[in-house]
């Protein structure tokens, strides 16, 4: 075995934020993650390891100015003695020549070895596809032979590799000199107020859990990020946003998107109480965020011989993609509308029968008036027990009476309950969104405006011929003339209602034809599903080149 030393270097340019710091301090912090402890560090620096400007220095407690070029080192053990190995594995290359490397590392996967990290790391593979990095052949760090940069363990995305020791000196440089271009894609809970927003939070270990990092009011050192909204899921559930880094602190973009509110989708760190509440959810988006979704998609870094600029963006891995496709895929939300007697109800019936997930807003009305229901508990503390049973529900009669009698009172009621209805009606689509369609029969989603705030996709109309509506199915319904008029009187005219459907089905014969008229509906509703769908593989195509273009006109212009 070649017993030949070598030194495992490490370099920094100091922040002015960190002026004032001792020495020893400051690369307590820098090693922290290396598993090297400060006192360690401390004797290092004793030993002569340590120059600041080029000029040794042997005391822990030189006060740092800020702006200074800092290396320490420390004597490794033999060459191969502790060098990673060489570990079977493909890393997509996105350019390749004798000098560097970009590359995609994937997710799951530490950059360099680390003494908590004992499984194949990033350099291992690299390793094995590229031996000629290796310290040995190279020259550079045993253990991080062409690490310029880094990324999260569960961060996927492109990465700049030196493939000698003088492209890594001059990578290594611009990386430290933020001359280097960065864009990363983060999904994030909820959606920021703002579209296009800064971040200027500095950072520093977490008071109490020194494995995490956090925003700090004392002693952080600089950090700046820059966010812009992409797109926003239905309901603002999730946010896909682009993040540029102008600083490069570990965690930074995990940190400041919690700090600002909206974690990424996934991080059980930095937002592990919306991480909780995700995998909690009932349909499948809870099992489609296996890791922080956190991507470096964009580098734009000048060649370190030629000083050409290099380029390149790579699409986000198969997670990613699955996550965002199923934030904008869920089910069609019908709505389903007429006139009173019209033979709606029927046409809920008729798909419940079939297995749909079917809501009536009637039904929940008349829970919302049983003796538990908060809609009876409502009318009972405004009204004084007027409108209610011993047990506690709604004395529907006497209501009715005084809804008839007077438009405030019926005003007031409409106030209290349907704003329950309307959020039972949210959760039920909520609760179905994995399937292809979710009917809700809702007789007053017109007059009440559900149509225009983005609660139903298609409203379906279900037209019948007056003579039959007001004369058999009224019978049916044991209604009287005078009843079913006010009631039609509550509700828009059936002309205005028929207009602002998408879809009418026609009740104009018998029960076999009115569910023949459901089989019409559910073609149309399984053709707007699979023309949804269409319409998501499209934008998944098209997103990722687009954005890539767009952050490569913003560098120039910049």
């Amino acid at each position: 075995m070649d017993q030949k030393k070598k030194m495992n270097m490490w370099q920094r340019t100091v922040d002015f934020s960190d002026r004032g710091m001792r020495l020893d301090k400051f690369w307590g912090r820098e090693l922290a993650d290396e598993g090297v402890s400060r006192g360690r560090v401390k004797s290092w620096i004793e030993s002569g390891m340590a120059v600041v400007d080029g000029q040794d220095v042997r005391k822990g407690k030189y006060k740092l100015l800020g702006g200074e070029r800092v290396a320490i080192g420390a004597e490794a053990l033999s060459i191969g003695e502790t060098a990673p190995k060489p570990v079977t594995g493909h890393i997509p290359v996105l350019f390749e020549d004798e000098h560097m490397l970009v590359v995609e590392k994937r997710a799951g996967v530490t950059t360099h070895p680390a003494p908590a990290e004992p499984g194949p790391t990033f350099v291992n593979y690299l390793l094995h596809q590229w031996p000629d990095i290796a310290g040995h052949v190279s020259g550079m760090d045993e253990q991080r032979p062409g690490i310029v940069h880094r990324l999260d363990k569960d961060t996927s995305g492109i990465m700049a590799v030196a493939r000698t020791e003088a492209a890594r000196l001059k990578l290594a440089a611009d990386f430290a000199d933020r001359k280097v271009h960065k864009v990363y894609l983060a999904i994030v809970h909820g959606c920021p107020p703002q579209s296009h927003g800064h971040i200027d939070a500095p950072m520093g270990r977490h008071p109490s859990q020194k494995t995490r990092m956090a925003v700090v009011d004392k002693g952080g050192r600089e950090a700046r990020s820059e966010y812009r909204v992409l797109w926003t899921g239905p309901r603002g559930l999730a946010s896909l946003v682009a993040v540029r880094i102008h600083t490069g602190r570990t965690h930074q973009i995990r940190v400041h998107m919690a700090h600002i509110g909206h974690p990424l989708v996934g991080d059980g760190v930095y937002g592990s109480r919306e991480n909780a509440e995700w995998s909690r959810r009932t349909d499948s988006l809870a099992t489609l965020a296996p890791r922080q979704m956190l991507h470096a998609f964009f580098l734009s870094v000048t060649h370190p011989v030629t000083g050409e600029k290099l380029v390149r963006w790579q699409a986000p891995p198969e997670d990613f993609q699955n996550l965002l496709a199923g934030l904008r895929r869920e089910c069609v939300r019908v709505g389903i509308v007429g006139m009173p007697g019209c033979g709606k109800s029927t046409v809920l019936k008729v798909l419940r029968e079939r297995q749909l997930p079917c809501f009536s807003a009637d039904a929940c009305v008349a829970a919302l008036y049983g003796p538990d229901g908060d809609g009876a508990s409502m009318i009972r503390q405004r009204f004084g027990g007027l409108y209610s049973h011993e047990d506690g529900s709604v004395d529907k009669p006497a209501l009715f009476q005084a809804m008839q009698t007077s438009e405030t009172t019926r005003r007031e009621i409409m106030d209290m309950i349907h704003p329950m209805v309307r959020h039972a009606c949210d959760e039920f689509f909520v609760a179905n969104r994995d399937a292809v369609a979710a009917y809700a029969e809702i007789p007053l989603l017109l007059e009440s405006g559900w149509h225009k705030d983005n609660r139903i996709d298609m409203v379906v109309g279900v037209s019948c011929p007056q003579e039959k509506r007001t004369g058999e199915l009224r019978r049916k319904r044991h209604l009287s003339v005078d009843t079913m008029a006010l009631f039609d009187a509550w509700q828009w005219p059936e002309k205005e209602k028929l207009a602002a459907c998408e879809v009418v089905l026609r009740n104009d014969g018998g029960l076999a034809d009115l569910a023949a008229e459901a089989d019409r509906l559910q073609s149309v509703v399984q053709d707007t599903a699979r023309a949804r769908d269409e319409d998501v593989a499209v934008w998944m195509d098209a997103i990722w080149p687009d954005l890539a273009e767009k952050f490569q006109i913003e560098e120039i212009d910049a």
